[in-house]
């Protein structure tokens, strides 16, 4: 099992960036393919980005390429999020997931692939 604990969210204006964090504690945490993912109200759980176990390969949705980072530092623990020139379509509840299988070209961007869910932090951004 894995706990995963999301913080560094907030209020920002467009074009303002933020940094997301995402602690994570219980199994080895260098065993688990990692992402984000985010809800806005009303819609679906969409994925935003994702990373492997060694943080060597990284994979973003069409709408955050060239604008978020996802990178992970496996001796504490953390995969971040960093996002630039955010947009108010990017306000949503983010959430940190981990795959313990490993991350899987066909299957890395569907929420079902993954096992572990921290409770997500909001990112609002202001027009």
């Amino acid at each position: 099992q894995v706990q995963l604990v999301e913080s560094g969210g907030g209020l920002v204006q467009a074009g303002g960036s933020l940094r997301l964090s995402c602690a994570a504690s219980g199994r080895t945490f260098s065993d688990n393919a990692m992402a984000w993912f985010r809800q806005a109200p009303g819609k679906e759980r969409e994925f935003v980005a994702a990373t492997t176990r060694s943080g060597r390969s990284s994979y973003y949705a069409d709408s955050v390429q060239g604008r978020f980072t996802i990178s992970r530092e496996n001796a504490l623990n953390t995969v971040y999020l960093q996002m630039n020139s955010l947009k108010p379509e990017d306000t949503a509840l983010y959430y940190c997931a981990g795959d313990p299988s490993g991350l899987q070209t066909y299957n890395y961007a569907s929420a079902t692939a993954y096992d572990y869910w921290g409770q997500g932090t909001q990112v609002t951004v202001s027009s």
